[in-house]
């Protein structure tokens, strides 16, 4: 059984998103303030909160930073059509996804199976190869879900982890943002290039040593993103 966590100050839209998730073997938590969400995370084992942006006490935004000092359960935000700006921000900060005002219940569902789906996995590497990957100064660990640059462990979320391992087990490879998007969302990428565009942005911040100048996540103008190895250990 999974617990899932829906923060929203409007109960109304707690109590639609529970009917919406009713059908599946989740366990409901439900806070109506960021601080109410991140004490609930504090003290329960939580595999996937839906944050509202807009709240009172503490707003969805800075609870979504403060969730990721603490945790790596994928977020996804709840958010409003003129919200853009906040969206990007939470995805920058750390948020997994997205899912607009009003919402489809079906949209719901999928979205929430899928982060399900790739927290539980992150990736789903095959059982009889090795979870450790190693490229140049990165290794990835996929048993402990560890990334390890230049010796130093870093904090990815999963959806940064996700992105990290593809581009990695497909080395040298260009994959559009429509084609990673598919790949690691194991969803449709409509309307989600600046979704992919936000997680490498970040992703960069924390793999590379001058992320305007990267050594890994490389950039083909009109093609995609691919992963070079570098020169060492390769």
């Amino acid at each position: 059984m999974f617990n899932i966590l829906i923060c929203d100050d409007d109960r109304d839209i707690v109590n639609a998103l529970k009917i919406y998730l009713k059908n599946d073997d989740y366990q409901i938590y439900e806070a109506y303030t960021g601080k109410e969400a991140l004490d609930l995370i504090e003290k329960n084992e939580i595999h996937c909160v839906l944050m509202d942006i807009m709240m009172p006490l503490m707003d969805g935004i800075t609870a979504t930073s403060k969730i990721r000092e603490i945790s790596n359960t994928p977020i996804i935000l709840l958010t409003a059509k003129s919200e853009d700006y906040d969206k990007v921000l939470g995805l920058e900060i750390g948020a997994d996804d997205y899912i607009t005002k009003p919402f489809n219940p079906l949209e719901v569902k999928a979205r929430v199976k899928s982060q399900l789906r790739r927290y539980a996995k992150l990736g789903g590497m095959k059982k009889e190869e090795s979870s450790i990957l190693s490229i140049g100064g990165i290794e990835i660990d996929d048993d402990q879900k560890k990334v390890i640059v230049d010796g130093e462990e870093v904090s990815l979320t999963p959806s940064e982890f996700n992105i990290l391992k593809f581009l990695m087990i497909n080395k040298d490879k260009v994959y559009s943002s429509a084609q990673i998007y598919e790949n690691v969302w194991n969803e449709s990428s409509y309307g989600a290039e600046n979704t992919v565009a936000v997680h490498i942005r970040h992703l960069r911040e924390k793999i590379e040593v001058n992320p305007a100048d990267p050594r890994y996540l490389k950039v083909v103008w009109g093609l995609g993103y691919k992963f070079e190895g570098g020169r060492r250990n390769d």
